[in-house]
C-alpha cells in the first residue's frame, strides 16, 4: 500500500514590491514556533539587507516577473515535499503562478497583485503605482517611494510615527519593470503575469484582502477570486476589515497569519473519495 500523505511541513513565504524578505520576520518566527520549516527566499538580486539595497539598488533595476517566478520554482522544486506557498502583494501573484505550474500543497495570496485577465484598476491603485508608472524610463530603474507615498500605499491606517518606523525598517526601491508588467499585462498576449484560471489540477488557493488596502482594494481581490470560478479546484476568499496593504506587519497580523496557515493546512489534506451508493 502507498504511504499515507502527511500534512505539509514547510512554508515558503514570498515578499512583494517595495519590500524584502525581512517583511516576513514575524510570520516566519510564528510559523517556526508552530513546528514548520519556513523559507523566506528573496527575489533575485535582493539577498542584501534593506540598508544596502537603499544605498545601491542597481541589482534589481532590470528584474522581471519571469525571472522571479522561475527563481521561486527552483526553490520549491528542490524541496523533498510540496510546501505551503504564501505571497504578499506581487508575491501573491507569484504564488498563483507557482500553483498554476503544479507546485505547492496549498497557496495563500495576500493582497495579491492582479494577473492577466483581471481588469479592475481602482483609482487608489493607480495613485499608489504612480511613482513608477508616471515615467516610462522607470521600466529600467529601481524606484523608491517617499515616506508620504509609502504611507498612502502601505500604512494608511497607521499613525505617521508608526508608518515612519515601518518605512525605515522595510522599504526598498521597487523593480520598475515588474510593475509595468502588471500594468500592461492585459495588452500583452505574451504577458508573464498570467495563469490558467480554469486549471482544475492546481493546489487549493486562498485569496486574502485587506478592507482598507489602497494598493489592492478588496474589489480587486474579489475580481481575482471571481475569475477562478470556472475551475473546480478549491478557491477561498477572506477579507479582514480595516487592514491596509501592510497586512504582514500591522498590529493584529497574528490573526491573519494564523488564519492563513490553518486554512492552508486544512485545504492541503487529501480529500477522501465519496462512497458509492
Amino acid at each position: 500500500m502507498p504511504a499515507e500523505p502527511t500534512r505539509p511541513d514547510t512554508v515558503v513565504l514570498i515578499h512583494g514590491l517595495w519590500l524584502t524578505a525581512r517583511s516576513w520576520e514575524h510570520w516566519a518566527d510564528r510559523y517556526r514556533a508552530a513546528g514548520f520549516q519556513v523559507l523566506t527566499p528573496a527575489w533575485p538580486g535582493m539577498d542584501e539587507d534593506v540598508e544596502a539595497l537603499n544605498r545601491d539598488p542597481r541589482s534589481i533595476a532590470e528584474l522581471t516577473a519571469g525571472q522571479i517566478v522561475d527563481h521561486y520554482e527552483r526553490v520549491v522544486r528542490d524541496l523533498p515535499n510540496p510546501p505551503i506557498i504564501m505571497g504578499h502583494s506581487f508575491g501573491g501573484a507569484f504564488t498563483q503562478m507557482l500553483l498554476d505550474r503544479g507546485l505547492g500543497a496549498a497557496g495563500v495570496a495576500i493582497d495579491s497583485a492582479a494577473v492577466k485577465g483581471v481588469s479592475r484598476v481602482p483609482l487608489s491603485t493607480l495613485r499608489a503605482s504612480l511613482p513608477v508608472l508616471r515615467n516610462p524610463a522607470n521600466r529600467h530603474r529601481a524606484v523608491p517611494l517617499s515616506p508620504d507615498e509609502f504611507h498612502y500605499a502601505f500604512t494608511n491606517t497607521m499613525s505617521r510615527a508608526e508608518a515612519e518606523q515601518v518605512y525605515r525598517r522595510y522599504h526598498v526601491p521597487a523593480a520598475g519593470h515588474v510593475l509595468f508588467e502588471v500594468a500592461l499585462a492585459n495588452l500583452n498576449p505574451r504577458a508573464a503575469l498570467r495563469v490558467d484560471f480554469g486549471n482544475e489540477r492546481r493546489a487549493p488557493l486562498l485569496l486574502i484582502a485587506g478592507g482598507a488596502d489602497h494598493v489592492v482594494p478588496p474589489s480587486v481581490t474579489r475580481a481575482i477570486a471571481g475569475r477562478y470560478r470556472k475551475s473546480t479546484a478549491v478557491t477561498g476568499y477572506k477579507e479582514f476589515p480595516g487592514r491596509p496593504h501592510y497586512t504582514v506587519g500591522q498590529a493584529g497580523w497574528e490573526e491573519v497569519a494564523d488564519y492563513a496557515l490553518n486554512w492552508a493546512v486544512q485545504a492541503a489534506q487529501p480529500r477522501q473519495p465519496r462512497p458509492r451508493r
